[in-house]
C-alpha cells in the first residue's frame, strides 16, 4: 500500500472500534466527535505534508526494509541525515498545527525498539528483533500511526513495582500462554491514542532482578479487547464544538489514560518479556529520542506564538512599541536555541550495532531542559504583548447576542483598519496556546520530569574528560 492520503487515514480510523469514555459517557463515534476530531486532524497533517510537493522531501523517505517510499514517522533513523530530518519536519509540523501532532512518540518507540531488541537478541539469543522487524514492515507497508505507552501510574513513589499494594499501577504480565501473554495495568498521558492504529508499550523505568513481570514491551491494535481509553480533561475542552471560542479552529490535543484490562498479546507482537536490564535501555533510548523530537515541534509552536504576538501588535496598534519588539526577539531566539540544540543532538549522533542511528543524549536532554523553562517564558511574553483579554474575553454567544453583541464589538475595536472579529479570533488563539493544558504541561513533563533530564545529562556526560581538562590547565599531575 505504501503511503496513505489524509482522507484514507481518516477512513482507516473509522474501521477501528475502540472502547472510549469521555465526560462519564461512552463514545461510539471517535472520528466525528468534535473534540477528538481536532486531535485526529493534527495527526492528519503528517499525511497532508507527505502529499505536499514542496514539503514531501521532509516527510517521505525510502524504506530499506520494503524498498518503497514511506512516511518518515515509521522510519528508525538510518543516518545522520535521518536524525536531522526528524527535527526539521517536526518544526514544520509544529508551526503548521500550533499544538501536538501526536505522531512522534510512536516514531520514538520504533527507533528505540530497533536498537534494544537487537542488543537483547545478541546477548540472549531471543527473537525479539525479528518479531519487531516484521511489525515495522507492517507499519511501513500500511502507513500506520503508532502511540507510545510508556508512563505507568506508579502508585506510591516510595515503593518499587513489586512492593505496591496493587501491582497493577505498573503494567505487568499476569499470564504466559503458549500463544502469547496477558497484561494488566494502565498508561497515563497517552497523547493521540485515538488518532493511532497501534499502541506500542514500553517499560516506564529501569528494573532489576525480581521485577521480570514488569519488563515487557509489545504492540496491540488501539481497539484490542480489554483496552479502554478514558479521555482526560484539558483547560478548554468544553469549547471544542466549534466557533472561535475554541481558539485554534483547526487542531487540538487530547491525552487519554489507557487501561489494559487483561489484554492478550500474541508472541509475534511481544518485543521484551522479562529481560530486566533492557528495560533501562528502552527508557534511555525512548526518552532521548523523544526529547530530541520536542526540540523541533516546540520551536515550531513558538513560531506560532511569535506570529500571534506580532499580529496582536498590529491589531492593538502597538507595532511600533520598542519593548514589544524586544519581547518578540526574545521569543524568536528561544525558538532558535531550542531548535539548534536538537539539531546538534542529531549531528552528533552515532550508529548503534543494529545499524540504527542514535542521537547524542546529553544534547537531547539539554534541549528538553531548555524547553521546559523557555516555553513558559515565551508564553508569558506572548500574553504580555497581547493584553488582558486573553484571560476573560466574552464568548461567541455573547457576540452573537442581538442586545449586547454590537456593544461588545464597539468596545473591543482596536486599530481602525482591523476588523474587530479578527482581533477577537487572535485573542482566542493566544488563549488556546497559553492554556491548552495537555500541551503546556508536556513542555515540562513530556518525555520525563525535569529531574530525569538533569540526571540523564549527569550520567551520560563525560565528567572525567572535564576533570582531566581542568587539572591539566591547573598544572596538576597524577
Amino acid at each position: 500500500m505504501g503511503l496513505m492520503t489524509k482522507n484514507e487515514y481518516i477512513e482507516s480510523l473509522r474501521k477501528l472500534k475502540p472502547t472510549v469514555y469521555m465526560f462519564g459517557e461512552k463514545v461510539e463515534n471517535v472520528v466525528d466527535n468534535p473534540r477528538l476530531r481536532a486531535g485526529i486532524e493534527a495527526t492528519g497533517a503528517t499525511y497532508e505534508l507527505a502529499e505536499d510537493p514542496e514539503l514531501r522531501h521532509l516527510i517521505v523517505t525510502e524504506s530499506k526494509l520494503i524498498g518503497e517510499p514511506i512516511n518518515r514517522f515509521n522510519n528508525p533513523p538510518q543516518s545522520i541525515e535521518d536524525l536531522v530530518a526528524r527535527v526539521k519536519m517536526n518544526r514544520v509540523l509544529g508551526r503548521r498545527v500550533g499544538t501536538c501532532f501526536q505522531r512522534c512518540t510512536g516514531q520514538d518507540c520504533l527507533a528505540s525498539l530497533s536498537v534494544a531488541t537487537y542488543d537483547c537478541d545478541q546477548k540472549y539469543g531471543t527473537q525479539y528483533n525479528k518479531r519487531f522487524t516484521e511489525f515495522l514492515k507492517y507499519m511501513q507497508k500500511n502507513d500506520l500511526v503508532a502511540n507510545a505507552g510508556v508512563t505507568d501510574m506508579k502508585g506510591d513513589r516510595n515503593l518499587g513495582p513489586t512492593e505496591q499494594p496493587d501491582k497493577d499501577v505498573y503494567l505487568h504480565i499476569v499470564e504466559k500462554r503458549a500463544d502469547g501473554i496477558v497484561v494488566r495495568g494502565a498508561k497515563a498521558h497517552q497523547t493521540g491514542s485515538l488518532s493511532s492504529h497501534e499502541l506500542i508499550v514500553l517499560p516506564t523505568r529501569a528494573l532489576r532482578k525480581g521485577e521480570e513481570e514488569f519488563a515487557v514491551a509489545f504492540a496491540v491494535p488501539a481497539d484490542a479487547p480489554g483496552v479502554i481509553h478514558v479521555v482526560g480533561r484539558s483547560s478548554l475542552d468544553t469549547r471544542e464544538e466549534g466557533g472561535c471560542d475554541c481558539g485554534n479552529v483547526r487542531y487540538s490535543k487530547y491525552a487519554p489514560t489507557v487501561i489494559f484490562e487483561n489484554v492478550f498479546v500474541p508472541w509475534e507482537r511481544v518485543f521484551l518479556c522479562g529481560e530486566v536490564e533492557y528495560a533501562a535501555d528502552l527508557v534511555l533510548y525512548f526518552s532521548a529520542f523523544h526529547r530530541q523530537s520536542h526540540g523541533g515541534c516546540k520551536a515550531g509552536k513558538i513560531d506560532c506564538m511569535a506570529g500571534a504576538a506580532l499580529t496582536m501588535m498590529t491589531y492593538n496598534g502597538t507595532d511600533k512599541v520598542g519593548h514589544h519588539k524586544e519581547k518578540v526577539i526574545d521569543m524568536i531566539h528561544r525558538a532558535e536555541t531550542l531548535y539548534g540544540c536538537s539539531l546538534a543532538a542529531s549531528y552528533e549522533g552515532k550508529q548503534k550495532p543494529s545499524g540504527v542511528y542514535f542521537i547524542d543524549p546529553v544534547l537531547a536532554n539539554a534541549s528538553k531542559i531548555h524547553e521546559g523553562r523557555e516555553m513558559a517564558e515565551a508564553t508569558r511574553l506572548m500574553i504580555d504583548i497581547a493584553g488582558g483579554f486573553v484571560a476573560d474575553l466574552p464568548s461567541d454567544k455573547d457576540f452573537a447576542n442581538s442586545e449586547v453583541g454590537p456593544l461588545l464589538k464597539k468596545y473591543l475595536k482596536g486599530a481602525s483598519n482591523v476588523p474587530v472579529e479578527n482581533r477577537v479570533k487572535m485573542f482566542r488563539f493566544i488563549e488556546k496556546m497559553a492554556m491548552e493544558s495537555a500541551d503546556t504541561i508536556s513542555d515540562i513533563h513530556g518525555g520525563g520530569s525535569p529531574a530525569a533530564h538533569r540526571l540523564t545529562i549527569y550520567r551520560e556526560a563525560d565528567t572525567q574528560a572535564r576533570i582531566k581538562a581542568a587539572k591539566r590547565l591547573a598544572g596538576i599531575e597524577e
